[in-house]
């Protein structure tokens, strides 16, 4: 959601230099764009802090919302320090917007409109929100090579599912309905299942391909990196996620993509919905609660959100973004 930003900061000619400061783990995410080469890659808070040091910027835009955020640039001393006044960190911050809240929670306010509202302290034009990102070919071959060897068809398609999810338990969608759900999509369109995930997700990946009949691959034991996922996303038929990073990939790449939504409030990430469809449950009075693990030890914004309520919005949302239109490049 950020690159929009980036890449307006990167246009602006009142910079003589802008320096993207991430941690390590992530600067694969902007590999092969015009932001690669201004990266600066960072393995702790200690390093975050050194570096701003280090580098004496004459301006820090803080694009996370984070307290923490803020109070490493705060404690290296740098400022003007511009960001959102969400989490108790307006005292850290030289310029600052405030985002309607109600009752502790920010509304109207999706992240990457956030995000292009912080940018214009700096006055930072961002001349739209579509997500931006870059994958060289070479990494596109290797991994249709990589897909032929494990037997996938990619003259018929594929399906990309990522049922992994960072934030906690509570975005996590059964693996029986994940599984449900792929072989669904194989029943209809002969696309198999290709799953994947992040370190830790193993075993998940590995649980969800075992459950469906169509012999859907798992990618659990392969090489697998935000870049390479960059490939498999812009391959693919269909994305299938939960309410995770990933569906951001898809939006860049206008794939089709289907997310499980369960404790999150989907308007704070309410863009970028032009070949998106959110599957959430709309009547329990507990969501979106927010919380990383069900705090009333139910789950039922996601365990009874069935398998057929993807398959509709999958079919739907195909009939507007044909695959064959926006497929495999």
């Amino acid at each position: 959601m950020a690159t929009p930003v980036l890449e307006a900061a990167l246009a602006d000619a009142r910079y003589a230099e802008v320096v993207i400061v991430l941690r390590e783990h992530l600067a694969r995410v902007l590999e092969d764009g015009p932001c690669a080469a201004h990266l600066a890659s960072v393995k702790s808070d200690k390093d975050e802090i050194a570096l701003y040091r280090a580098l004496a910027p004459d301006a820090v835009l803080l694009l996370p919302n984070s307290f923490g955020s803020a109070w490493r640039a705060f404690r290296a001393g740098v400022k003007p320090r511009a960001g959102s006044a969400l989490h108790g960190r307006r005292f850290l911050l030289q310029k600052s917007f405030a985002p309607r809240m109600r009752a502790g929670r920010r509304i109207d306010s999706p992240t990457a409109e956030l995000q292009r509202d912080v940018a214009a302290l700096f006055d930072i034009r961002v001349p739209d929100l579509h997500p931006h990102l870059h994958v060289r070919d070479e990494l596109v071959r290797e991994e249709r090579a990589r897909l032929e060897r494990l037997g996938v068809d990619l003259a018929r398609g594929y399906v990309l599912c990522c049922p992994g999810a960072a934030y906690g338990a509570a975005k996590l969608w059964p693996v029986e309905h994940f599984a449900a759900a792929l072989d669904g999509l194989f029943e209809r369109h002969g696309w198999r299942a290709v799953v994947t995930g992040g370190p830790g997700e193993e075993a998940l990946c590995d649980e969800v391909a075992r459950l469906t009949r169509h012999g859907a691959v798992s990618l659990s034991s392969e090489p697998r990196d935000l870049a390479r996922l960059k490939a498999l996303v812009r391959e693919s038929r269909l994305m299938l996620v939960g309410d995770s990073g990933p569906r951001w990939y898809a939006a860049a790449f206008d794939v089709p993509c289907v997310s499980v939504m369960g404790p999150n409030d989907p308007g704070l990430t309410a863009t970028s919905l032009e070949h998106a469809r959110i599957v959430r449950r709309t009547d329990l009075e507990c969501s979106p609660c927010m919380q990383r693990v069900c705090p009333l030890g139910h789950h039922a914004c996601m365990r009874e959100l069935p398998p057929q309520r993807v398959l509709e919005a999958a079919e739907q949302l195909l009939v507007q973004s044909p695959h064959d239109a926006i497929g495999p490049r």
